[in-house]
């Protein structure tokens, strides 16, 4: 093993200066962001709730000024002369990762685009509400913690308002799609059967009914105030999409390339698609046509969350079993893993880790709208194994159960989307290779979740890079992308809607799944070339946590030479 990763494994070595220093920011990131707190499982911030004001903005940014700067000062420090205060490898791999981070969230602050952040998926509005979702909700002091959030709901909204407000006067402000998407989300939120009304608080409460009243306070300023300052178009122009994009992938990109090859890869998925159904269907058969025969199928029809619950964890036992067997070392520890339904009712399906002290286990949310009671395993299998095993559970508890190699900055807290959205399409592949797929219609659904990860690279390119159409009739444009999923997704209306929204709200995000898993693919074939076995490679890999994929390949090629 090199001198990249040596200090992993079992050297016994011990938390360094360097170490100290992340867990340290982690506390106080974690007081700062009461939400955030929450996600992690550190305790003692249930229930706080921030404000997300121009003053918490500061705050943070202020804290992560003063965390870049210890770094320093420790690496200053050492000669790697033994001494005990001495960056290590580990130390050293640490400090990079985190410059590297640190320095997009501090750009991303100055140039203001946390005062700014409003969208369908990834802002304060959503961090209010996906706590409250996560709070543990079964002593009486769990429901007091709840009571104490939502008392302090109206002072948090506010904060951000003074927020929003501030970045307006400096002519920062969402879009009309995404100030309309939050007003119908803080709407819902204020509404009779409001998530608010479900915390085990009794629904008609002050406390509860006080919430619901920030909420539809919150979507009415937007409404009267905000809204009419905003802009129609959705593209956000070259200079802000190639600095989220970093900020996504880790990495700088030829984006225009990426453009090129997602539409290729596009084209040749597509043309997979329409030879499977022909094969299955005969040689009318189209793809749309293909998805309505599957659908009508009773033998990939499930009906209702109990059903849909035990077929996933069936399908979770699979993987397992598998991979037990071939490709991981699946420590113990995390091998539980839960299924929830969010009433949030948009269709999707994500997942949420364990908590630091794996107390609370990884969770794999289906987002089920209202009135919605039929499931069919053709096209979820994909999604059990993007979020759960081998996907995002695999990854996430691995990296938390490396207690003595990562401190929790590392463990827990820094997710970098390329190598993190990249290793659940390559856990959809490795499913694929290991025969889950082998049925003409899992494959089917394979190749259309693979689909749409790759029109929503082409749309988010597209659309904010104003390109010309793939047709070349015109500019790429939240209309045209509509239609061009549409074509290019088996996905309802609702669902489509909710894709649309997210993307023209969050730039940069999208390419991270197809741009990650090409790295995590050539990063597997370069390492078994070197002699890895497949287990040795993905254990190596994901004990090593989330980090940008080129100081992956860095670590694991380094350790193979």
């Amino acid at each position: 093993m090199t001198s990249d990763t040596a200090g992993y494994g079992a050297s016994g070595r011990l938390p360094s200066l360097l170490d100290a220093t992340c867990e340290d920011f982690v506390y106080d990131l974690a007081a700062l962001s009461p939400t955030l707190a929450t996600y992690l499982g550190v305790e003692g911030h249930d229930h706080e709730l921030q404000d997300f004001s121009p003053a918490h903005w500061d705050a943070v940014a202020d804290r992560i000024r003063d965390l870049v700067a210890d770094v320093d000062a420790l690496n200053d420090c050492t000669d790697d002369s033994d001494d005990e205060d001495d960056f290590d490898p580990v130390d050293h791999l640490t400090a990079a990762i985190l410059r590297e981070r640190m320095t997009l969230e501090l750009d991303l602050h100055h140039r203001g685009e946390y005062m700014r952040m409003l969208n369908n998926i990834d802002s304060p509005v959503q961090h209010i509400r996906d706590s409250f979702a996560l709070m543990p909700k079964v002593s009486e002091e769990d429901i007091e913690h709840v009571e104490s959030r939502l008392s302090q709901v109206r002072a948090s909204l506010h904060g951000y308002r003074e927020s929003l407000a501030e970045a307006a006067a400096q002519g920062n402000v969402a879009s009309h799609r995404q100030i309309d998407a939050v007003i119908n989300q803080c709407e819902s939120l204020g509404d009779e059967g409001s998530l608010l009304e479900k915390l085990g608080v009794p629904p008609e409460s002050a406390v509860v009914e006080e919430a619901k009243d920030a909420f539809q306070e919150m979507a009415d300023w937007l409404s009267t105030e905000l809204s009419p300052q905003a802009a129609y178009g959705d593209g956000v122009g070259r200079e802000r999409y190639e600095l989220f994009s970093h900020f996504f992938l880790g990495t700088k990109v030829d984006l225009d390339e990426a453009y090129t090859w997602a539409m290729e890869d596009l084209r040749e998925t597509t043309a997979q698609q329409r030879e499977l159904a022909r094969d299955m269907f005969g040689p009318d058969c189209t793809v749309q046509s293909a998805y309505r025969r599957l659908n009508e199928d009773e033998r990939y029809t499930l009906r209702g969350t109990d059903e849909l619950r035990e077929w996933i964890v069936a399908t979770t036992d699979e993987a397992m079993d598998v991979f037990r067997a071939e490709c991981f070392t699946l420590p113990e520890e995390v091998a539980r893993i839960d299924f929830a339904v969010d009433g949030d009712g948009t269709g999707g399906v994500y997942y949420t880790p364990p908590s630091d002290d794996l107390i609370r286990p990884g969770t794999m949310w289906w987002s089920i709208p209202e009135g919605r009671e039929v499931f069919h395993t053709w096209q979820e299998k994909s999604h059990v194994f993007h979020e759960g095993v081998p996907g995002h559970h695999l990854q996430q508890a691995s990296a938390l159960t490396q207690r003595s190699e990562l401190n929790l900055w590392r463990r827990a807290v820094n997710w970098n989307d390329a190598h993190r959205e990249g290793w659940a399409l390559y856990a959809e592949q490795l499913m694929a290779e290991h025969g889950a797929f082998d049925d003409p219609a899992m494959r089917m659904g394979l190749l259309g979740a693979r689909r749409l990860r790759l029109a929503r690279a082409a749309v988010d390119i597209g659309v904010h890079l104003r390109k010309k159409t793939p047709d070349k009739s015109g500019t790429w444009d939240a209309q045209y992308a509509k239609a061009f999923l549409r074509d290019n997704a088996a996905l309802p209306e609702t669902s489509l809607a909710f894709e649309i929204d997210r993307y023209m709200g969050w730039p940069g995000q999208a390419p991270s799944y197809v741009v990650g898993y090409r790295a995590w693919l050539q990063l597997r074939y370069d390492a078994l070339a070197q002699g890895m076995s497949a287990r040795e490679f993905h254990d190596a890999a994901l004990r090593l946590g989330s980090m940008p994929m080129r100081l992956l390949s860095r670590e694991i090629l380094g350790a193979c030479s």
